[in-house]
């Protein structure tokens, strides 16, 4: 009988920090939605904020919206702006191909959707791991870096940063040459297809690995893809023997034939029948076996996500 007293008192009192706990959790979250700020950058620098989590911005217009906030990485302060998530291999250019097109493998629509380069929002940045997002930063931030992480799908956002297999970022200011978003670079550099031959292509910017090297990002594209690029790279806007125009090529550089399908991701609306949708044709030979052109299932089953500093 005293046992019994007294481990109840002990589990209600456990029971009552616990509520204290989640309360003071919860009131700090909500404490969150007064800052004011364009991008994580700032929310770090004006309220010295040091934790990953979902944070709210304000565009140059005033729009508010949620977004998460690296704030750990190469000293914190990186902006989620887009997730590009590929809900079905199998699907070419159809329903949730927002990258490249929704309307199906079009000649007459070269552009595709156009989001890499319209004000066209979508998703939800808790959801970025399960369908494609995009949110004002994408145009609003002005920005002077890039970072990538390739998450399995379907990764509650808590667990995005240890779940991840490839985290890297650029450190050399390269977005201050495009105008500070990817908005703007791929003004320079659309992406449309018949813009011109492989050799069209954008720039090649180096990367710092934060969790991965080259050899890994290497082994998660097939046999073939291998011999045809460099890892340690984001590439923009590269065009394949088809003609067909891809956004990035997230981690590597192109540097021998024009089979960029295999590797690189997004796109116009028009591709050889076979090829088209967000992750054009990972799936050649067969889906994640990372033989012959097909990439790896680990590769082919994670969400890209793009964060600006």
């Amino acid at each position: 009988m005293f046992c019994l007293h007294i481990c109840y008192f002990i589990f209600l009192n456990y029971g009552k920090k616990k509520l204290i706990t989640n309360f003071e959790h919860l009131e700090r979250l909500s404490n969150r939605s007064r800052y004011v700020a364009r991008s994580c950058k700032e929310i770090r620098d004006r309220y010295n904020e040091q934790e990953d989590g979902l944070y709210y911005l304000t565009t140059a217009n005033g729009m508010v919206y949620q977004t998460f906030c690296d704030m750990t990485t190469a000293g914190g302060g990186w902006t989620l702006v887009a997730s590009v998530h590929e809900n079905s291999i199998n699907g070419r250019c159809t329903v949730g191909d927002r990258w490249s097109s929704q309307q199906g493998n079009n000649l007459n629509l070269p552009d595709g959707d156009g989001n890499w380069s319209n004000r066209n929002t979508f998703g939800t940045a808790e959801g970025a791991t399960s369908d494609d997002f995009k949110n004002p930063g994408y145009y609003d931030i002005k920005a002077e870096d890039m970072s990538v992480w390739h998450v399995p799908n379907n990764f509650p956002l808590d667990h995005w940063n240890l779940a991840a297999i490839l985290r890297y970022h650029t450190n050399n200011r390269f977005l201050r040459l495009y105008g500070g978003n990817l908005f703007q670079l791929f003004k320079h550099y659309p992406v449309r297809y018949n813009i011109g031959s492989c050799s069209n292509r954008g720039p090649a910017v180096p990367i710092v690995y934060d969790h991965g090297d080259r050899e890994t990002t290497r082994m998660f594209y097939g046999l073939k893809p291998r011999k045809e690029f460099e890892p340690g790279f984001i590439t923009f806007r590269a065009i394949n023997n088809e003609r067909a125009a891809m956004a990035i090529c997230s981690g590597v550089k192109p540097i021998a034939g024009c089979n960029t399908e295999h590797y690189c991701i997004g796109g116009g609306g028009y591709f050889y029948p076979d090829q088209c949708g967000d992750f054009p044709s990972f799936d050649y030979d067969s889906l994640g076996m990372g033989q012959g052109w097909s990439a790896s299932k680990e590769m082919t089953e994670a969400a890209v996500l793009l964060f600006y500093r």
